[in-house]
Parts: C-alpha cells; sequence; structure tokens
C-alpha cells in the first residue's frame, strides 16, 4: 500500500481538507466535556455517540489497512480513537453510577468482543480482495448508525425547544465533513466511504436548520408531578379534595360536616 497517492491531485486534496475538517469535528465536543468536567455532572449528555464513533474509527482502521491507498483514512482515524478515549474517559467518570455501567458494557461489547471477532472472522475465513468488501460493507452500516445517532437530539430538541444539547459548530463541521469524505470516495471510487457521507450531510444540514428555529426560543419546561399544596403561614399540607379517593372524599365531608356542627353548638353554648 502506497504511502500517499499523489496521480489525482484532487483526491489528495480532498482526503487532506477530510482530515482537517474531521479533525475539527473531533475536537468540538470539547466545550461539552469541559462543562461535564466543571459541573462534575454528565447531565443530559448521551455516551452512546462517543462508543460508537470509537467503534467506526477502529473498524476503519483494520478497513483501510486492507485497500490501497487508505493512509489518509487511517490518519484520522487514529486520531478518532485517542480523543474518543478520552472523551468516554471524562464521560465514565462524572456519570452516574447505572449510566457508567451501562456505557463500559457497551465500549466492552463493541469495541472489545464485536471487534475482535469482526477481525478474527474477517482475516480467518475470508480472502483479501473479498474482505475489503466484507468490511466495507459493515463500515457502511456502522456510518449509516453514526449518521443517525443524532436523531434522539433532534427529537429532543423539538421536545423541549432548547439546542442545549445539540452544539452549532459540530453540526457544521459534520456537515462540511461530510461533503469532503463524499468527494474523496467519489474520486477514489470507494462507495463504501462515498454513500453514507451523503446521509451525513443531510443530517448536519438538519441539525443546523433546527438550531436556527429554536436557538432563541424559551425552552419547553418537563412536565413535573403536581405537589400537595402548602397553605402560607402554617407547615401543614393541604391535599386537593379532588385528587382523594370517591371513599377519602366521603370521609372528608363527614369531617366537615362533623366540624361544622361541633362549631355551631361551641357558638350556642356561648351565647
Amino acid at each position: 500500500m502506497a504511502l500517499f497517492n499523489f496521480a489525482n491531485p484532487w483526491l489528495f486534496a480532498f482526503g487532506i481538507l477530510g482530515n482537517l475538517v474531521s479533525f475539527l469535528v473531533y475536537l468540538a465536543p470539547i466545550p461539552t466535556f469541559y462543562r461535564i468536567v466543571k459541573k462534575k455532572s454528565t447531565e443530559g449528555f448521551h455516551s452512546i455517540p462517543y462508543v460508537i464513533a470509537l467503534y467506526s474509527a477502529t473498524l476503519m482502521i483494520y478497513y483501510a489497512l486492507n485497500k490501497s491507498d487508505g493512509t489518509l483514512l487511517i490518519t484520522i482515524n487514529s486520531f478518532g480513537i485517542v480523543i474518543e478515549t478520552i472523551y468516554l474517559s471524562i464521560f465514565i467518570t462524572y456519570a452516574s453510577k447505572k449510566l457508567r455501567v451501562s456505557t463500559i458494557k457497551l465500549v466492552v461489547l463493541l469495541n472489545v468482543v464485536s471487534y475482535i471477532m469482526i477481525v478474527g472472522v474477517t482475516y480467518l475465513f475470508i480472502q483479501p480482495p473479498k474482505r475489503v468488501q466484507v468490511l466495507g460493507g459493515i463500515n457502511l452500516l456502522l456510518s449509516f448508525i453514526v449518521f443517525v445517532a443524532p436523531l434522539s437530539i433532534i427529537k429532543k430538541v423539538i421536545q423541549t425547544r432548547s439546542v442545549e444539547f445539540m452544539p452549532f459548530w459540530l453540526s457544521f463541521f459534520l456537515s462540511l465533513s461530510a461533503v469532503m469524505w463524499f468527494f474523496y470516495g467519489f474520486l477514489s471510487k470507494d462507495v463504501y466511504v462515498a454513500v453514507p457521507n451523503i446521509l451525513g450531510f443531510l443530517f448536519g444540514i438538519m441539525q443546523m436548520v433546527l438550531y436556527a428555529v429554536y436557538k432563541n426560543c424559551e425552552s419547553k419546561p418537563v412536565e413535573e408531578l403536581k405537589l400537595p399544596e402548602i397553605v402560607k403561614g402554617t407547615p401543614e399540607i393541604i391535599h386537593p379534595v379532588n385528587n382523594l379517593p370517591k371513599g377519602d372524599k366521603n370521609d372528608e365531608n363527614k369531617k366537615n360536616d362533623s366540624t361544622k356542627e361541633k362549631t355551631s353548638e361551641d357558638a350556642s353554648d356561648q351565647v
């Protein structure tokens, strides 16, 4: 495998640009993780996109090692493995116990067990020409999952009318990166690189449009359970009668009637 292919200058140019923009994409979540470290909490952020991104980077390197002229894919995905590992380490450190356990399980399942199985099966039982196609198909499927993963965030933005958990610059650089890698795949006739980036570009545009729509909107409050009403001046909690069961309503009415009768009797005695 040649280190770089200078036969097609446009291919090389889009590969370099793809590396530069993808580098910025990987750095885009830094403000998010700075916030997590500062607040010592993962708040409403999810670990799944970072776990899948790490998984995708490791598989893409294995794919690039089995094809010709895959150096530019190896360089950026090597950086991706490093930065995603750092992000996940921070996330696991500050996540709640339940979220920490589920994240570790997912990392082990995908990035250890699944990766070893794919490498072992394809290396031992599939010959190199066919191996590239199989690995390309796996990466194609995984790329779709990576690009579809933000759908949960899109849903959250629409429901809450808040872009708090959807950084604009991440969406912007994802769209730009998708354009660069599409042309890289198109010029290198690599369908496994070109096709998923069409979807990546569309999802990136969708996120930026949502950001423009909801960036100045007031957040929609999450519906909370109605708490018992507290009467001002007393520490007693008064439960609304309408929320009481039917039997309790009758008992409450009887108590009120008996109280009224007792009050009237006391007043007549005083007279």
